[in-house]
């Protein structure tokens, strides 16, 4: 891994740093228990001993210093945390730099075994690149890259991703609000919607409403005073209190309960998003690419500081004698209600968006860093043509890292290019490299080649075709199934390129030959390219103008060597009996 010295460094240096600050965060606990007990001691000598006002002033003295050596500690504890979980991120690295993907999302729950390509591809599941690429702190940031790697979204971002790779320090510190679960973004639209139709009546918010409640506060203070000073008696405020907190709770507990089912799912997630979108406004250089969504989130900031004041105040009313406190003596709930009532009509039209703007900015903290990890990647050129353009140098599989052998190979419009080759001579990883590495040029994510040149088409695959015994579907059915659904995908204009494994295998040789052939003389018809992989060695007879023979040859001597290098013609060695007969003298030895 290119990065390994750097992120070891890192780490390291982070673990130094932890242990410096758990060793100040126990002499700020003594401190506490010190400066405690000698409040406690002052103030019991000065009630006990007369001794003037002076050990009156030393207790004070201990409580507020107290208090600042509390603050103090529980700054530095939050700095633990937080340095505990940038310096996790660096682990996490490290990990994956051996090859071990288990910390991060593998993105299983977008597996889709009908999808054009993902199913066939490895672009979800465990160790598929989803789970190398994704670094996603929400929810929306993993919905969205799904979509890019599966083609429901397409956005060229090239010139942002390789800015914000070169954000070493920003990326690590924004992944690592990743430690503590991702940020559920769907949920806090959901609530927030929710809240928006809690109906609240409009009174609350006017002008009229507030001055009411300014001169009632007004007003009970002012009876406080008089009470202070004798003027009135001592249970004239508290009437007046007890009767002021039940008019308010009458009036405004109704919606304020109805928006509270929502505001507890959003305590948690509003404060952690709004930490998160605070962080992200402190890049300094924000590349143009990206930064309409960088000026969203500094729009957003605003309104999601003020949702998550409004989301603690809610919170705070489970606390029956602060709500009887806040409600008597300051009508609480009444601006509370007024806070949201303005807040929504403010605000909510817009959650949407901002929330979209901060999944692409998640995404791309994750394309970036996936370029970070890559250095030896490129970015490919995408042409606007109608043909179909594949032009690869040096083309690898990402999966395969400094063991990947690269290979060189073009792809014409409406050409097709039968592929034979010995079984595990290399051919189905080269058919999913070139695979992969069209579904990240498209994007503009860096791509596993030295040069690529593409142009915009559909794609679609076959090549991991399962029955399925529970619906009465065998394999050869299966396979008809997605053939037919490849001709049904075809788009009227346009180019597509399909990748195909083993066409009809789930038949005998004669039967599997006269259908490939009847298939790709049919798909010849339509706007298509195709890379055909295949063991029949009589269907590389289509060459022609048009059909194109490749192959992945291996050596037989006293043990079978792999080039995994692709050239022109068709493969004259197999290994299967090779292998079974050494297996079989080997068994027979022992």
């Amino acid at each position: 891994m290119a990065n390994k010295a750097y992120y070891t460094t890192q780490a390291e240096r982070l673990a130094l740093e932890i242990a410096s600050l758990r060793r100040r965060s126990r002499g700020l606990l003594t401190g506490e228990l010190l400066l405690f007990f000698a409040f406690v001691a002052f103030l019991v000598l000065y009630t006990l001993i007369d001794l003037g006002e002076w050990l009156l002033a030393l207790s004070v003295l201990s409580l507020l210093l107290y208090f600042f050596v509390r603050y103090a500690d529980a700054r530095n504890n939050s700095n633990i945390s937080s340095l505990t979980d940038l310096r996790q991120v660096y682990l996490d690295e490290l990990e994956a730099g051996q090859g071990h993907f288990g910390c991060f999302d593998a993105g299983e729950r977008y597996v889709d075994s009908r999808h054009p390509f993902t199913y066939d591809l490895d672009i979800f599941g465990k160790e598929s690149l989803f789970n190398r690429m994704s670094r996603c702190v929400t929810t929306g940031g993993s919905n969205r890259l799904a979509d890019y790697l599966s083609f429901a979204r397409i956005r060229y971002q090239a010139e942002a991703i390789e800015a914000l790779s070169r954000e070493e320090a920003w990326r690590a510190r924004f992944i690592s609000f990743r430690q503590q679960g991702r940020i559920d973004t769907g949920t806090i639209l959901e609530s927030v919607h929710r809240m928006q139709e809690v109906d609240m009546p409009p009174v609350f918010g006017s002008k009229a409403a507030f001055l009411s409640a300014c001169i009632l506060v007004l007003a009970f203070w002012g009876v406080i005073a008089l009470s202070v000073f004798g003027v009135v008696e001592a249970g004239v405020p508290f009437l007046w209190g007890s009767v002021q907190f039940l008019f308010v709770f009458l009036l405004s507990s109704k919606w304020l309960k109805r928006i509270g089912s929502s505001a507890d799912v959003l305590e948690r997630s509003v404060s952690r998003l709004l930490l998160l979108m605070r962080h992200s406004s402190t890049l300094a250089e924000v590349p143009d690419g990206s930064r309409v969504f960088f000026q969203q989130l500094d729009e957003a900031l605003g309104s999601f500081a003020e949702l998550d004041k409004i989301v603690r105040m809610l919170d705070r009313r489970g606390n029956v004698l602060g709500l009887f406190l806040l409600d008597a003596l300051f009508l609480s709930d009444i601006f509370l209600v007024r806070k949201l009532i303005r807040w929504q009509d403010a605000y909510v039209g817009r959650m949407g968006e901002w929330i979209d703007a901060m999944s692409e900015i998640d995404v791309l903290v994750s394309m970036a860093t996936f370029r970070y990890n890559h250095p030896q990647t490129s970015y490919a050129e995408v042409l606007d043509s109608d043909e179909l353009v594949y032009e690869a140098h040096g083309l690898r599989h990402p999966f395969l890292g400094e063991k990947a052998i690269s290979n060189d190979f073009t792809i014409g419009d409406n050409h097709y290019y039968i592929i034979t080759g010995a079984n595990m001579a290399g051919k189905s990883t080269f058919l999913r490299a070139v695979g992969v590495n069209y579904v990240l040029a498209r994007n503009g994510m860096p791509v596993f080649a030295d040069r690529l040149k593409v142009s915009r088409y559909c794609l679609f695959s076959s090549m991991r075709t399962t029955d399925n015994l529970a619906h009465g579907i065998s394999y050869f059915n299966a396979e008809l199934l997605r053939l037919r659904q490849l001709i049904e995908n075809l788009p009227p204009t346009g180019a597509t390129l399909v990748i195909l494994d083993e066409i009809l295998r789930g038949t005998n040789s004669l039967d599997k030959l006269n259908g490939s052939r009847l298939f790709l003389e049919y798909i010849s018809r339509r706007h298509v390219s195709g890379i055909i992989a295949t063991h029949d060695l009589e269907l590389s007879k289509m060459e022609s103008a048009r059909f194109h023979n490749f192959c992945f040859e291996i050596g037989l001597g006293e043990s079978v060597t792999y080039s995994y290098k692709i050239t022109p013609g068709v493969a004259r060695n197999q290994n299967a009996t090779y292998l079974l007969r050494q297996m079989l003298d080997e068994s027979a030895v022992s």
